[in-house]
């Protein structure tokens, strides 16, 4: 029976894969400990703009495991309070001249050969869409299954959906692993005492590969900063998530340099949220001033209208990035026990119900619902690592 000192799964991470993990593992009849050194969605989920995207994914195992979380969220905004602001609004993606819809209309066919629905706008349409994009643009293609959703607000239900079956433990770092004679984990160790479990997970977000270090395991997950600036609150001038072509370039770069492709989006609460940027400085929080000023641009070239708004505050986060552009999830055979659900990068709050059911599934061996072996943690060797990222403190 669990108790203050055992249970029978800990994950180790309160974001929202943490969380779906959490649930899932929950709702299969275990009972979960989450551990977190801070409070729930205090990582990359509480610097998330809330993607549910399939659209900036190419076909293959991304794309699979984005399809089947689109089927699961519209699941889970049944199950779950209506105040995660979940928004099944669709995404536009704009291109600006007859080359960049050449390459939308030649992506979009490959998409719809994997179960993804993309409709293509003339130009002439665009604007019965978004009333206040620009004019002149070459055309874009609306993807009706992208959707959104408030993180943080996920995170918390998703966990408080598990019932008394999931318990919190925030607050609290893990400082090491508990191991059986024969290497097996066997819980872990914190500040505040052992825990036991024949289960940890490794939802750690930008810190997973340090948890997996402490277990004897590789994983060269590394932070790729991001930044969002938020303006005042406005009609609702953005219906969907809109952006150009080239952001999808930008998610499939291995770049360390400052890159920048503006997303914009209206929010029910009235602000309007203008992303993405990324870069690979370590875990360096400081203010670009550089970033911000791109990404302002290129959003007003998307939308005029926006020239003359405030930007009240910005924030950044951290995206958990690893080098192949594909999270992990699943056991590591060199830590028997241990489970990751890691490394997905920008796409974590998108990914975490399927990411949270393979899990699960993983742990009561049942039929996983697609093939998990491109995610496997074993793909990554440290003999074949080339050293530290520069700037990366972990």
């Amino acid at each position: 029976m669990p108790t203050r000192n055992s249970t029978d799964v800990v994950v180790i991470g309160a974001g929202v894969v943490g969380a779906a993990c959490a649930y899932y593992a929950a709702r299969s009849g275990r009972d979960v400990t989450v551990i977190d050194r801070g409070p729930v969605a205090g990582g990359t989920t509480g610097a998330g703009e809330g993607n549910l995207l399939v659209s900036d994914k190419e076909p293959g195992p991304e794309l699979e495991l984005a399809l089947l979380s689109t089927r699961l969220w519209r699941e889970l905004a049944d199950a779950l309070p209506p105040r995660i602001e979940y928004e099944t609004k669709g995404g536009l993606v704009v291109a600006s001249d007859a080359h960049g819809m050449t390459a939308l209309r030649e992506f979009a066919a490959r998409q719809a050969r994997s179960g993804v629905t993309a409709e293509e706008v003339p130009p002439d349409r665009l604007r019965d869409l978004e009333p206040h994009l620009a004019p002149g643009l070459a055309g874009g293609f609306h993807y009706p299954q992208d959707a959104q959703v408030q993180p943080a607000l996920a995170a918390a239900h998703l966990l408080r959906a598990g019932g008394g079956r999931v318990r919190l433990r925030l607050g609290e770092e893990v400082t090491g692993f508990l191991t059986a004679p024969g290497g097996r984990v066997r819980g872990v160790r914190t500040r505040s005492g052992d825990l036991h479990a024949p289960h940890v997970v490794n939802a750690a977000g930008t810190w997973g590969g340090e948890v997996a270090r402490l277990a004897g395991a590789y994983l060269p997950v590394l932070p790729r900063r991001g930044f969002v600036l938020v303006t005042e609150p406005l009609p609702r001038v953005v219906r969907r998530k809109v952006y150009a072509a080239d952001y999808v370039a930008d998610v499939a770069s291995d770049s360390a340099a400052l890159q920048t492709s503006a997303v914009v989006e209206g929010t029910p609460a009235g602000p309007v949220l203008i992303g993405a940027s990324r870069e690979r400085v370590g875990f360096d929080r400081t203010l670009s001033v550089a970033a911000l000023r791109r990404l302002a641009a290129q959003a007003v070239r998307l939308f005029p209208v926006l020239a003359t708004v405030r930007a009240l505050r910005t924030y950044a986060g951290f995206r958990p990035y690893l080098p192949d552009h594909l999270p992990a999830i699943g056991p590591d055979p060199r830590a028997p026990g241990l489970l990751h659900a890691c490394g997905h990068e920008g796409a974590g709050i998108g990914l975490a119900p399927a990411t949270g059911l393979l899990v699960a599934t993983m742990l009561d061996s049942g039929e996983l619902p697609l093939d998990v072996k491109p995610f496997g943690p074993e793909r990554f060797d440290e003999s074949t690592a080339s050293g530290k990222e520069p700037g990366h403190d972990a």
